[in-house]
Order: structure tokens, then sequence, then C-alpha cells
């Protein structure tokens, strides 16, 4: 299974991208991050439109989408293990997380979704979703392996 990140905007140097590269060097997995920007300026619901064409056109064909929204379900991260390990058994090839913009995500993409998943009800700043994403799949993988790494 190949995991893939598309989100919206470019990681500048910092702690958020150095979290985010720590925990994605971890992932056995093949692992890959797109991101994407809006080369116009726009506004509303106009910028998410955009912003999804990006994100989706991004991502390999036939991938199974996973979006990252607030108003998402929110699942532990044994259930979560448990949920990537259906799709590694079920051989998804691609599994493609979906970050949007600060406006969030447009409908299109979470209809698309295979799961909404949201890590909380607050909001969070979307270069840390990143670091937070590749360590909870990080913790699936450890999970998945029968590794105590999840109980730390």
């Amino acid at each position: 299974m190949r995991i893939w990140l598309a989100a919206v905007g470019k990681a500048k140097p910092g702690p958020a991208r150095d979290l985010f590269e720590e925990y994605k060097a971890r992932i056995t997995w093949p692992f890959q991050l797109r991101e994407v920007e809006t080369k116009k300026r726009l506004e509303g619901v106009e910028l998410k439109r955009a912003e999804a064409e990006l994100l989706l056109a991004s991502l390999p064909p036939g991938a199974t989408i996973v979006a990252l929204d607030e108003r998402g379900r929110m699942m532990g991260s044994e259930d979560f293990a448990a949920r990537m390990g259906q799709w590694r058994d079920a051989a998804v090839g691609d599994l493609a997380f979906v970050i949007g913009g600060a406006d969030g995500l447009d409908a299109t993409i979470r209809q698309k979704a295979a799961l909404v998943l949201a890590f909380s009800p607050m909001t969070w700043p979307h270069m840390m979703v990143r670091g937070m994403l590749a360590e909870q799949v990080y913790r699936a993988q450890q999970i998945l392996a029968g590794h105590p790494y999840h109980r730390a």
C-alpha cells in the first residue's frame, strides 16, 4: 500500500515540517507528499473549489481517499490502525489523505472520501496536522506489527 498526503500550502522550514519529516521517515509504507497552491487570487467557495481540483489532480487515479476535516469522524489510534489494516488487507494500492486550506475542504472531496476523519473538534494549524497525521500513520503501522510503541 502506498500512502499519499495531498495538502494545500508549501511547508516552510521549522518545527512543524521537522515533525512531519521525522515520522514520515519512520513509516515503512511508501509515503509521498503532494503540496498544492492556487496561483489565482480567489476567496471563499471559489478558492475551496480550486484547491479541491488541485488536490484531486495530485492523487493517483483510483486512490482511496481519507479527508481530514473537523466535521469528520473521530477515532482512537487502535480503531484508526484497524481501518488502515483493513485497507492493507483489501489490497488498496493507494491510500490518500487530503488536507485542505485555511477555509477547509470543498464538499466534493468529502463526498469522494471513503472516510472523513477529524483529529478533534478543535481547529489545528494545517502544517501541524501533517505531523500529527504522519505520527498516527506510524502508530498504526506499529499497532499492526504488534509493537508496543502505541502504548507509550
